[in-house]
């Protein structure tokens, strides 16, 4: 083990909500040191890349609370308890982007930002999509919209898509299509 290396360590939740929960972590260095560590705990997320036909990418324009600004993003989601991604990955496609998938499939996974939380975000690319009508949460602001894949590598380089998420993702994607 490393100086700072644990297994998953146990502290307690100074915070519990509908979302998310931090942890609050004691570790000891090397040096016997003891160090506090915040862990945002997160039931994990879902991020679905919609192809077209034509092979143009279905994306939403997002309003952002966190950040007071509209975002170009792929439609996500937390995993509710017991939830399979691949079921989460398909309503969250339904819900914010109108259109179901005829075939959904993992694309692979990564830790949104492992240096304050464990949110494990798994990647899905649907298929064969068919037009079925938004279902949006009340407090969801979600616009709709269509890119080519040319169109999103452009909005990356330039600033336009700034979501960490979006920018996994459409990686994940491209690298294999």
């Amino acid at each position: 083990m490393t100086a700072m290396e644990v297994a998953r360590p146990k502290g307690n939740f100074v915070y519990r909500g509908s979302l998310i929960s931090i942890e609050q972590v004691e570790l000891v260095d090397s040096a016997g040191k003891t160090q506090m560590r915040d862990i945002v705990r997160h039931p994990g997320a879902v991020v679905v890349v919609p192809v077209l036909p034509d092979g143009s990418l279905v994306i939403i324009r997002n309003f952002r609370i966190a950040v007071g600004e509209w975002l170009e993003e792929f439609c996500a989601g937390k995993l509710e308890p017991g939830e399979n991604p691949l079921q989460a990955a398909s309503r969250e496609l339904e819900e914010e982007t109108g259109y179901r998938g005829g075939r959904v499939e993992p694309l692979g996974s990564f830790y949104s930002s492992p240096g304050f939380t464990d949110e494990l975000m798994q990647v899905f690319v649907a298929t064969e999509l068919t037009q079925v009508g938004q279902r949006l949460e009340p407090d969801e602001r979600i616009e709709v919209a269509i890119r080519t894949p040319s169109q999103m590598q452009t909005s990356i380089q330039n600033g336009g898509i700034r979501d960490a998420k979006t920018i996994a993702a459409f990686q994940l994607w491209s690298s294999k299509s």
